[in-house]
């Protein structure tokens, strides 16, 4: 059995083991997992409870997940936005959703080093990552969804452009493992890094979301100087000390999920103390069968809403591999053996555009 990750006085590694089994529990016969037993499904946090899955050394289930995902791709390379128990609830795409799976593929991959999964699975990725990148405007956003028609929506979200600038590295990382050539890929990357970092103008006003605060950190395009200084700019208004980080400025809501983002952003930028902290504060959202309450409404002392997440265990388990440093792929949020994103000097916005602009390309 692979050893499962362990933060010392927080979580063991049966504990971790328990949240596993929590998240395999809820996987329907198909592999899809839904948010709770009989819940629906959406393509983004059913890629990320097969994450930890893997994490979990439960790799048939992770690969059977996996295949769910390529028999429900549509011929155009997406994914309806929500499904249950089969049945297409809404048939929209959204571009972020569609970009993860490339992350979820790296990501077992780098645990298990199954040639022949990464190959089945290749053909899936690079027809998820063609779709959105078709999307992509030429200052470098991309849409955060597409009707049923095919048409872009019209706002951009700096959170869904920050995880797909994660996806982006993650598919050109797998592109290089299997022998192809994705020149187009790499540019496309570029564009998104720049505008993540250069034109907060492109992006829909979210500013009450935390995601929208660290996102751009976890995503990758930001590191270093910039990195810090943003996480700092926002601390006091997201982050509640000894329970975890609000999901909104204007609401006494922590979360789970959010808090465990915001860990792993802290484990990317080197700010291990701060991220064990939060990691440690956000335990009082856990069962005593290893699953997690999505939030607590610290006010009055009530979980909600009331379910129990596959999501938010989900992003505990992944938090505890990136802290305890347990498998082969506990530091793919750090970008460990991704590519860099390059730098983009052809674009039409205007700036100036130099080797500055790859800030994590290390």
């Amino acid at each position: 059995m692979p050893e499962l990750p362990a933060v010392d006085g927080v979580l063991s590694a049966s504990a971790a083991a328990a949240t596993v089994d929590s998240i395999a529990a809820a996987q329907e016969s198909s592999g899809a997992i839904p948010w709770y037993p009989g819940g629906h499904v959406d393509p983004w946090d059913h890629v990320e409870s097969a994450m930890a899955l893997s994490v979990g050394g439960r790799y048939a289930e992770a690969e059977h997940a996996y295949e769910w995902s390529a028999r429900t791709q549509r011929s155009d390379g997406s994914w309806p936005l929500r499904i249950r128990r089969g049945a297409v609830e809404d048939p929209g795409s959204d571009t972020n959703f569609c970009a993860y799976l490339a992350v979820g593929v790296w990501h077992h991959l780098s645990i298990t080093g199954n040639r022949v999964f990464a190959e089945r699975m290749w053909p899936t990725v690079r027809d998820g990552i063609d779709f959105v990148l078709a999307a992509q405007h030429p200052r470098g956003e991309i849409p955060w969804a597409l009707d049923t028609r095919g048409r872009c929506l019209p706002e951009a979200l700096l959170t869904g452009c920050s995880s797909i600038h994660h996806s982006l590295r993650c598919a050109l990382a797998l592109a290089e493992w299997v022998g192809a050539s994705r020149p187009d890929w790499e540019t496309a990357l570029g564009r998104l890094g720049h505008a993540l970092r250069e034109h907060p103008e492109a992006f829909a006003a979210k500013e009450r979301y935390s995601m929208d605060w660290y996102y751009p950190v976890l995503g990758g395009a930001l590191r270093g100087g910039p990195a810090w200084e943003r996480l700092r700019q926002r601390w006091e208004e997201f982050v509640v000390d000894g329970l975890g980080v609000r999901c909104v400025t204007d609401h006494p809501w922590v979360t789970g999920a959010e808090t465990c983002e915001l860990v792993l952003s802290l484990d990317a930028v080197g700010w291990r103390s701060a991220a064990l902290e939060l990691f440690a504060a956000v335990q009082h959202l856990r069962e005593d069968d290893g699953s997690y309450w999505t939030g607590l409404v610290y006010t009055d002392g009530r979980n909600w809403p009331v379910e129990h997440t596959t999501w938010t265990s989900a992003a505990m388990v992944l938090a505890a591999d990136a802290l305890s440093g347990t498998t082969p792929a506990n530091g793919i949020f750090r970008a460990e053996r991704l590519p860099g994103a390059p730098s983009w000097r052809d674009g039409p916005c205007g700036c100036l555009q130099g080797a500055d602009l790859a800030a994590d390309a290390s």
